[in-house]
């Protein structure tokens, strides 16, 4: 045997004998489900949705086009509206009636969807009474929420509909697989103060001009998804979970009054009538500028808040393949634009803004809409819409090809640094909501993380991409700590409904956004993530994806096997907690065998186990003599462990001394004197893991060597497969090691580090614990308990 056998036989034995201890160490508990595959927790694949995460060769998905008018009054404050939708059926189906969503009786005290009120009723087209005794017992209606006027079909006649809380049902004539059905809504609604009572959508007041910034959100009766593996999703809206629609194509007319701007999902047909010549001047020259030039100048805009008047202007507008259309009105608008290039497709970055906000949005906002857009559609797919909008509206929310957010300068026109990077985070957070969910088209009502999780994710990459200094709030591993460390009745599994959530804003923003981080930085590796992430947009474009097909195409398309990632990670609540339990340290010695060591090792080797239980099976199948079932050459085959659990031999322990190595001796006449110099000058270690969170992950060592040096290993999360509890990993260094430190890099979320550390390393005390020092020192040097500890620095 040459000494590279030899050297690679020993590890490999020694590597064997820890995990043999180990198992033996902690019987039972090598070994739960974390590694299990996820099986019958995932939806059953089929023509639809196929078991690599890609849509069936069967996919189907509805269609909703919509023409309405709309009117805004900004005197009364309302809105009213005529729209007329062209519903297709594409499932094998056979549909009387379809569903509705009427998501401003959110607003309203009695047509809401709060759950804990018995004084919400259903009520139909023909106005009846349910129960007149719980009718007597209603509040006074505060008159917000939609009121629907009349629905009727293409030729004018009546349809029956019934609404329930925040969801209208409308009966319609069998609409068979293949067809299509046209029917018209009338309605009006009073528009409600956003500022004062919350809510998406709705109006903000400024008294000192008296006048308003309109953000039309959530407007209009607009169509549920019913899908393959749903059917109908006409769960409620109480205001948490977000929305799920349809695609479809939008031509819209807003009439509004003359000195108000609009901005609006889609791109406007009319510019001509409703921009002065000068504004249209500029409009056209922005079509090919790459610095943001004002359409809407500052010195229009203040003069417009001046100019009221009772004059009105029709802007008309149309989206196609859109999911939802938004708009925003007000005179107060300075509106800027650029150009940006997505795979040679130009797309007209623009914003909007009150003088309020010149100071951020004139430097930034336009810039990171364009920067957004260009980033996302790196990592997933190329922008597909003409123009991307960023309206400031002192709130946060999204729709296809505009979105509403926050930033305001101070009063001179500066603004702080958190301001700014705030102003930047939402921005470039609201924008990239158009990928996720406005193309790739996930259910928000059921499934907030799979759009919030997803995009703060890539919004966490693209601030980097912005600044690598940007102070990202979500993303990095070490953000999710503080949350993952509260206590398991504190805590829901990602993989929740959007309703059940308490902590919302780490449980479907941020732990999903660190998890997706840890797989490309750490787990699988920024090429074969990218691939697969990019791999998941291309194929759920424009379509209706379930987590399900998330968790399959990443697999599919990458090669890796991370259900044991999802299932702890999505599925559980358990956090990181790896610990460094122990090391051991030895250096090598050789021993000389003399004849009576020998001896003494042919003693101390065991026989092999018999098992002397036998279950019924086993007992059952069992003849008088089992060896009549085999030959002689069947019995020649047999191992000898076979042969001695039946007693055909005895164990020779002179073969078994030949033929089995023991690690803890190295005989001397078995190592060259060159192999033994080798050997004499390595450091043996071998380190003891803990798994004291429950969560499976890698296990990232840093050595530090005594000269300085530094070593890092990185250990797949698989050397937690045969036991979960505990594990042990066995080193040979050419140096002595310093210290060691486990995840020095915070990539893992570990929630204690505190037990990540062993030797010299020691762990930097947190601002906490330095501020308590300073006040306990401060106390000792005779401070008052009500002093303050800072001001004695």
């Amino acid at each position: 045997m040459n000494k590279f056998a030899k050297t690679l036989l020993l590890m490999t034995f020694m590597g064997q004998v820890i995990m043999a201890q180990n198992i033996l160490n902690n019987p039972g508990s090598n070994h739960g489900n974390k590694f299990e595959q996820l099986g019958g927790i995932l939806s059953t694949p089929n023509e639809q949705r196929t078991a690599s995460g890609a849509p069936g060769v069967k996919y189907w998905q509805q269609r909703a086009n919509y023409n309405i008018n709309c009117e805004l009054d900004e005197k009364t404050l309302t809105l009213k509206g005529s729209e007329t939708i062209t519903y297709f059926n594409n499932s094998p189906d056979v549909l009387t009636y379809v569903w509705l969503q009427l998501d401003e009786n959110e607003h309203n005290n009695l047509k809401n969807a709060n759950y804990q009120s018995a004084s919400v009723m259903p009520t139909t087209s023909n106005n009846i009474l349910m129960d007149t005794n719980l009718e007597s017992n209603r509040p006074d209606d505060n008159g917000a929420g939609i009121n629907i006027i009349s629905i009727t079909d293409s030729l004018g006649k009546k349809l029956k509909y019934t609404i329930n809380k925040t969801m209208m049902r409308v009966e319609i004539p069998q609409l068979k697989s293949g067809q299509h059905c046209v029917f018209n809504v009338d309605w009006n609604y009073k528009i409600t103060n956003r500022i004062a009572g919350g809510g998406r959508g709705g109006y903000e007041f400024f008294p000192n001009e008296k006048n308003y910034i309109f953000t039309m959100s959530q407007w209009y009766p607009r169509l549920c998804v019913y899908s393959d593996f749903q059917g109908w999703q006409n769960h409620q809206f109480t205001g948490r979970g977000e929305f799920a629609l349809t695609f479809g194509d939008f031509n819209v007319k807003m009439t509004v009054p003359a000195n108000h701007v609009i901005t609006s999902t889609g791109e406007c047909t009319n510019y001509n009538t409703v921009l002065t010549p000068a504004q249209l001047t500029r409009y056209q020259k922005a079509q090919t500028a790459i610095e943001p030039i004002e359409v809407v100048t500052l010195a229009e805009a203040k003069l417009s808040e001046q100019n009221i008047t009772e004059a009105k202007k029709t802007w008309i507008y149309k989206a196609n393949n859109v999911r939802d259309f938004a708009w925003g009105s007000s005179p107060k608008f300075v509106w800027d634009a650029m150009a940006q290039s997505i795979k040679g497709k130009k797309v007209m970055c623009m914003s909007f803004y009150g003088k309020e906000a010149y100071g951020l949005y004139r430097k930034f906002s336009t810039r990171a809409v364009a920067h957004t857009i260009k980033t996302y559609s790196d990592f997933t797919i190329a922008y597909p819409y003409p123009v991307a909008q960023s309206v400031e509206a002192a709130s946060g929310m999204e729709y296809p090809m505009i979105c509403f957010n926050y930033g305001r300068a101070l009063a001179d026109g500066t603004y702080s640094e958190n301001t700014k990077n705030g102003m930047l985070g939402v921005v470039i957070h609201e924008v990239g909501h158009n990928f996720f969910p406005m193309i790739i088209n996930s259910d928000e009502r059921q499934w907030s993380w799979m759009d919030e999780g997803l995009n703060t994710f890539v919004q966490y990459l693209t601030e980097e991409l912005w600044d690598n200094k940007f102070p990202s709030k979500r993303g990095p591993a070490y953000t999710i700590v503080d949350y993952m460390k509260l206590p398991k009745d504190e805590l829901e599994p990602i993989m929740s409904n959007s309703e059940n959530i308490v902590n919302f804003g780490p449980n479907a923003y941020s732990k999903p956004a660190t998890g997706l981080n840890i797989l490309r930085e750490t787990i699988m590796g920024r090429e074969l993530f990218d691939y697969a992430f990019k791999e998941y947009a291309k194929r759920w474009a424009f379509k209706h994806p379930t987590p399900a097909d998330f968790f399959r195409t990443m697999e599919d398309a990458s090669g890796e096997d991370l259900d044991w990632f999802w299932r702890g990670w999505f599925y559980g609540t358990d956090s990181c907690d790896i610990a460094l339990e122990s090391v051991k340290f030895a250096k090598a010695d050789y021993i000389t065998f003399t004849v009576e060591d020998k001896k003494d090792k042919k003693n101390r080797i065991d026989k092999p186990e018999v098992n002397t239980f036998e279950d019924i099976s086993k007992v059952r199948n069992r003849t008088s003599n089992d060896l009549k079932f085999y030959t002689d050459t069947d019995l020649e085959a047999r191992d000898f462990y076979w042969k001695y659990a039946r007693g055909l031999v005895e164990i020779d322990t002179t073969l078994a001394l030949k033929n089995m190595p023991v690690p803890s001796i190295l005989p001397m006449d078995e190592f060259t004197a060159e192999e033994k110099e080798k050997y004499s000058s390595k450091f043996f270690y071998e380190l003891n893991f803990t798994n004291k969170g429950g969560l499976v992950m890698p296990i990232i060592v840093e050595f530090t060597f005594k000269d300085g040096t530094k070593l890092i290993d990185r250990i797949p999360a698989q050397i937690w497969r045969l036991n979960e509890s505990k594990t042990s990993k066995f080193y040979v260094h050419d140096k002595e090691i310093a210290s060691i430190k486990i995840d020095p890099m915070l990539e893992t979320s570990d929630i204690d580090v505190k037990n990540n550390v062993w030797g010299a390393e020691t762990v930097e005390p947190s601002k906490l614990q330095m501020f308590k020092a300073r006040a306990g020192t401060a106390l000792t040097r005779g401070q008052s308990v009500g002093q303050n500890p800072m001001q004695l620095q």
